[in-house]
């Protein structure tokens, strides 16, 4: 047996009545696309169901799979407590796909009570799970769940998840249906929740052509800006979900696509229909990763070199000092920098120095690469065997000169200091989410402990940026 069907269901609670009321009969279409993509599911013969969900709990390291023998959510945080579900969970097809995944390289963990309990989180099932499962429900749709995160891995990696969901159930000769829960853009509209931007329908119009010509290496070469800026949050379960549908013909259909309250909302039917060994991509997608990654690393620039072989040298053990690098004239000076680390468009690590500590730039760019990629407290450290998915940026900043008001701002232009007696908080420029003067300088004061209403001096500086 394998994977019988494949969709995409967005998750809104407001689609629900009991928590949306008159509201929910703005998407109607919405909600009898859910019932359909139920119906479709029903008639598969599928008989465990695998879903993602973005707003699991997700981890840097590994893709979470919810392993409570009875898994457990409802709506009560959106008002409609009456909204239950218990979900038994398919433990053999759970136990294959960590298998199958490990044998592709991707990392993947059962999360019981006991690991629950050592990391922080919560297993009930989130909105993520618990609108989709209303709507399979109701089409009469009650099977064993995978309840699987997102993962924050590159593209071809989540795209692997699916494929070894598909080899877990040809192994354990299980018929699965695979549901990615996702919505698309947040930012359609001026009253968006969160806020508009323009690129917001253009990433919508672009993701539903791709997934209607099944072109999934168009997918997960997506513009980074073009995904940032839509604030989407369904494209990961996306990927994950069409890897299970590697080396498949596929009868696709968009059952309903529509935005009313400023975000996205796409259903969507993929049903295999034999094979076709011309879409077996994994293969493809991993080694135009690695020429990809090669390319990249043939354009960076010294700085760049010089951060990625600090971190890379003391992860080895294998420690490199910093004066054993060349210092070209242009970094021969002395001046603060920030070196950040980022994967897969999220950020990994950042630590910086607001004023010189060190002989050169070189070197400042050095150690403090050491220490972004292993002492940010927001971030567990960085592995050696994620050096390959980072990308590095380093900012090296001019000196800072007051400013008597905020207006004398550019957040695209000036980072800011705030100082307040002893305490100080720094904020680069250009920073994405960023968009006023007046919150570059509340974010500077709460990393730096000051109340938003106490007073604060201002000092702005710009900075030079190597990519």
């Amino acid at each position: 047996m394998t994977v019988v069907f494949c969709g995409i269901m967005p998750h809104p609670p407001i689609a629900l009545p009991e928590v949306g009321g008159a509201e929910a009969d703005k998407i109607m279409a919405t909600r009898d696309a859910m019932l359909e993509l139920g119906r479709r599911i029903k008639s598969s013969g599928a008989a465990t169901l695998v879903m993602i969900s973005p707003h699991a709990p997700v981890f840097g390291d590994a893709i979470a799979i919810n392993a409570l023998p009875e898994s457990k959510g409802d709506l009560r945080r959106f008002g409609a407590a009456e909204v239950a579900f218990t979900c038994r969970y398919d433990k053999e097809l759970g136990n294959e796909i960590g298998w199958q995944a490990e044998d592709l390289g991707l990392p993947v963990v059962e999360i019981d009570p006991k690991v629950a309990g050592r990391v922080g989180v919560d297993l009930s099932l989130d909105h993520g799970f618990t609108v989709p499962l209303y709507y399979l429900r109701q089409a009469g749709v009650d099977l064993p769940l995978v309840p699987c995160s997102m993962g924050v891995f590159s593209p071809e990696k989540l795209y692997a998840f699916g494929v070894a969901v598909q080899r877990a159930a040809r192994a354990s000769e299980t018929k699965v249906a695979v549901i990615a829960s996702g919505d698309l853009s947040h930012r359609l509209t001026p009253d968006a929740p969160a806020g508009y931007d323009p690129r917001g329908k253009e990433f919508d119009r672009t993701i539903v052509s791709l997934i209607k010509n099944l072109d999934v290496p168009g997918i997960i070469n997506l513009e980074e800006d073009l995904c940032e800026r839509a604030g989407e949050c369904g494209l990961r379960p996306i990927i994950m979900m069409l890897g299970a549908l590697d080396g498949c013909a596929v009868n696709s259909e968009v059952l309903s696509y529509e935005g009313p309250f400023g975000v996205g909302y796409l259903v969507y039917s993929l049903a295999p229909t034999g094979s076709d060994p011309g879409r077996e991509l994994l293969e493809k997608l991993q080694e135009d990763r690695k020429k990809a990654l090669e390319g990249m690393r043939s354009r960076e620039s010294y700085l760049i070199q010089v951060a990625r072989q600090s971190l890379e040298s003391h992860l080895k053990g294998q420690w490199k000092e910093p004066d054993s690098y060349q210092v070209p004239p242009e970094f021969a000076g002395k001046a603060g920098a920030f070196v950040s680390f980022k994967k897969n468009g999220q950020l990994r690590g950042c630590i910086g120095t607001t004023a010189p500590t060190r002989q050169n730039v070189v070197q400042e760019v050095a150690y403090n690469a050491v220490s972004a990629g292993t002492q940010d407290p927001r971030f567990y450290p960085i592995r050696l065997d994620e050096l390959d998915e980072l990308t590095v940026s380093v900012d090296v900043l001019m000196p800072p000169e007051p400013i008597q008001s905020i207006d004398q701002l550019d957040v695209k232009k000036y980072g800011v200091i705030v100082r307040r007696g002893s305490r100080s908080g720094l904020l680069l420029p250009d920073l994405e989410g960023v968009d006023t003067p007046r919150q570059q300088v509340e974010i500077a004061k709460q990393k730096a402990g000051i109340a938003p209403e106490e007073e604060v001096q201002l000092e702005r500086f710009e900075v030079v940026r190597y990519c």
